[in-house]
């Protein structure tokens, strides 16, 4: 991956840049940088850890979806979870205008589980233009 600037970007904005740079690598290409770059374990270190879980859940779905085994490398890290979820903005402000938490629950059920694990509500990582 490109070097990024220590400059923390949204959350969402992470997602999307991690979305589109799976689409324009592809699944294999991907998961080797990530795991050749050892970019996990820099983002944990520098305490960023939705972003290190998210890359981490991105590369265990990849993996999954292509029937490639689970780099151990990372095993420490498989049971951490976030504090609290994480739900795309979407979501959150729909839930927002219906004053209603069924779409935080709907989301939750959809959600990867390779994402969930983590608290980390994703069902979207394709759908990107």
């Amino acid at each position: 991956m490109n070097k990024r600037s220590e400059t923390r970007g949204s959350f969402e904005t992470f997602k999307s840049n991690i979305c589109h740079y799976v689409k324009d690598r592809g699944d294999l290409d991907f998961i080797a940088e990530i795991l050749e770059s050892d970019e996990i374990r820099k983002l944990f270190n520098k305490h960023w850890y939705p972003e290190a879980l998210y890359l981490l859940a991105m590369v265990d779905y990849l993996s999954r979806i292509n029937d490639i085994p689970l780099c151990t490398k990372y095993n420490y890290l498989r049971s951490a979870k976030l504090e609290r979820p994480i739900y795309p903005v979407g979501v959150l402000i729909y839930s927002e205008v219906l004053h209603s938490d069924e779409p935080l629950r709907s989301a939750e059920k959809a959600a990867i589980p390779e994402f969930r694990r983590f608290n980390i509500i994703e069902s979207e990582v394709r759908n990107v233009v």
